[in-house]
């Protein structure tokens, strides 16, 4: 071998070792906690202590973080431990089941922190009244966030009148929604106009909130006190923000 090799040779061999020393020492470091990782969880105390004005804020606060990819590290592993004895969580989320839309994600959530109630077009029936009833009353929880989101297949669907097994029946939750959209809407009514598809995404958070007061006693007994606040929100799958409407 010539010395040029040699000296080849003993480079590599130098740089593959400073390498694994680098890996080694960054797995380290790790361990070690340089990289802080979250193991804090709602508590009784936390959950009495904050306003639903501060959850709210909270919410928009965390999809900014997940907005600008700056999402809290967690130590879930600690969080699953500190929470198998009793859960606090602050809010109840009631979403689509749309796989884009991944609710604690974007709100910068992690367990125990909300409550999430997923089903395609995110209204209420019997069952999902019952469970944020529970998520309030009985929980604790402060805030009740209705969340659709844009291009929303279930929404458009219940534009197209779409009849297949038990959809047929799922969508008729929505249909009233579409049918208040369109007496107000000037322009093309089908699901191929996504201008329409999203008004009528608004009308649907906001004709669910207004069944919720309806239908259930609890919760509307629980706004009127200010024990609870209500709120619409609408999710940007082009940007991942969260716009809370009026």
């Amino acid at each position: 071998m010539s010395i040029k090799n040699i000296v080849f040779f003993i480079i590599y061999i130098s740089l593959a070792v400073l390498s694994v020393a680098c890996t080694a020492q960054t797995s380290e470091n790790e361990t070690n906690g340089n990289i802080e990782l979250s193991s804090e969880v709602m508590t009784k105390e936390s959950q009495d202590a904050i306003t639903p004005e501060e959850i709210l804020q909270g919410l928009k606060d965390g999809n900014e973080r997940y907005r600008n990819n700056d999402l809290t590290p967690r130590d879930y592993p600690a969080q699953v431990r500190n929470t198998a004895d009793g859960q606090y969580p602050e809010a109840v989320v009631i979403a689509c089941i749309d796989s884009r839309v991944p609710v604690e994600n974007i709100f910068d959530k992690g367990v125990g922190d909300i409550f999430v109630a997923r089903v395609a077009g995110n209204f209420v029936n019997e069952d999902i009244l019952g469970s944020t009833e529970f998520a309030t009353a009985v929980a604790g929880s402060k805030v009740v966030v209705v969340m659709g989101h844009e291009h929303c297949g279930a929404v458009k669907s219940a534009i197209d009148d779409v009849e297949m097994g038990n959809i047929t029946a799922l969508l008729s939750n929505i249909k009233p929604a579409v049918e208040r959209a369109e007496e107000s809407y000037e322009g093309d009514e089908t699901s191929s106009n996504d201008e329409f598809v999203t008004e009528v995404a608004h009308t649907n958070v906001r004709y669910t909130i207004e069944q919720m007061r309806e239908r259930s006693s609890i919760i509307s007994e629980l706004e009127r006190n200010g024990e609870v606040v209500i709120a619409g929100a609408f999710y940007d799958l082009d940007t991942g923000e969260v716009i809370f409407l009026d």
